[in-house]
């Protein structure tokens, strides 16, 4: 598997490979089988691998908080939901809750670990999502995910050999 560190600049150099194997996907591949291979992979791969060692989702996006979460996270870090707010959070303009003011995550402890504990967003426990159904209907949001999480890179490159797939370029 590769590095954490070296994952945005492997995938960049397969930016272009990537993107012509997503439409060759989008045209040939049969939706449930390619929903089995994501899960199946999913699983296989996250098995063995300690996320708290990488964390790149954590330390490139900023983290996201619905609004129907904030008073219980506000208590699990000892705070009023004004002040999490106030701390922490600026409105998101795409959905309807928060976002973290900082990239890395404001939540990420320096060992890995999430300060909101197992009250953290649905949107970081699913991350990289390729264990979602619809993956064929996603495959543009795969690219961009592919360049963090390096199971979801992984995962890309053993569907290129599942449907021995080679790049033309």
């Amino acid at each position: 598997m590769i590095a954490p560190r070296k994952i945005r600049f492997e995938a960049g150099k397969r930016r272009n490979e990537n993107f012509a194997f997503r439409t060759y996907l989008k045209c040939n591949a049969e939706e449930d089988k390619l929903d089995e291979q994501f899960q199946k992979l999913h699983q296989e791969l996250f098995r063995n691998y300690d996320c708290s060692r990488c964390r790149n989702c954590c330390k490139m996006y900023r983290g996201s908080i619905p609004k129907e979460d904030l008073e219980q996270d506000a208590g699990v870090l000892g705070l009023t939901k004004e002040e999490l707010i106030e701390k922490y959070l600026e409105k998101s303009e795409t959905e309807d809750g928060y976002e973290t003011k900082h990239v890395p995550c404001d939540f990420l402890d320096q060992n890995g670990d999430c300060r909101l504990g197992s009250c953290k967003p649905q949107s970081c426990k699913t991350f990289p999502y390729t264990d979602q159904p619809e993956r064929l209907y996603s495959l543009l949001s795969v690219l961009d995910v592919i360049e963090v999480c390096p199971v979801a890179f992984e995962i890309f490159e053993r569907l290129k050999k599942e449907y021995g797939w080679k790049y033309q370029r």
